[in-house]
């Protein structure tokens, strides 16, 4: 098997997983697709075997997660100046879904829990591996994270 078909077949696996994992992390689609970009062309620079399809989509799950968190932590970002909102259409704007909202509004390490347990199936044993946590921080963290999109969602009156 050629290495080049190898990583394209890798690449139409698991984009979309990768893209929007990136998304969650970012927040806007131009800065995902460039996370989505980065992580491959780890691949693609240094080729890896993987035992399997869900061993390839943890790797770079694992692989966006810590670029995502690197550009989050950037000085560049930081200091990245906001678009003054006399530019913006707002008549072009898409529609927002609220409960994303919510859950891109939660701290990291709630958001990384909710996003790999409902979005992409993870167990709390897997999560807590791809996270270097224990099981239960991680069971405690999808409870905790849950309450706040419920409160954040208007669930629970005051």
């Amino acid at each position: 098997m050629q290495q080049g078909t190898n990583i394209e077949a890798i690449f139409n696996r698991h984009m979309k997983t990768v893209y929007k994992l990136c998304y969650s992390y970012l927040g806007n689609a131009a800065d995902a697709e460039d996370a989505t970009q980065q992580v491959f062309m780890k691949l693609v620079d240094k080729p890896r075997a993987f035992s399997g399809e869900e061993h390839e989509r943890a790797w770079l799950i694992v692989c966006a997660q810590n670029l995502c968190k690197d550009v989050l932590k950037s000085a560049a970002r930081t200091r990245r100046a906001e678009m003054p909102t006399d530019v913006a259409d707002p008549s072009q704007r898409a529609e927002t879904d609220e409960t994303l909202e919510a859950v891109l509004a939660l701290p990291d390490v709630y958001r990384e829990c909710i996003y790999l347990y409902y979005y992409e199936g993870y167990s709390t044993a897997d999560i807590a591996a791809m996270c270097g946590a224990p099981p239960s921080t991680v069971r405690n963290r999808l409870a905790d994270a849950r309450k706040m999109l419920k409160t954040a969602l208007g669930g629970e009156q005051a």
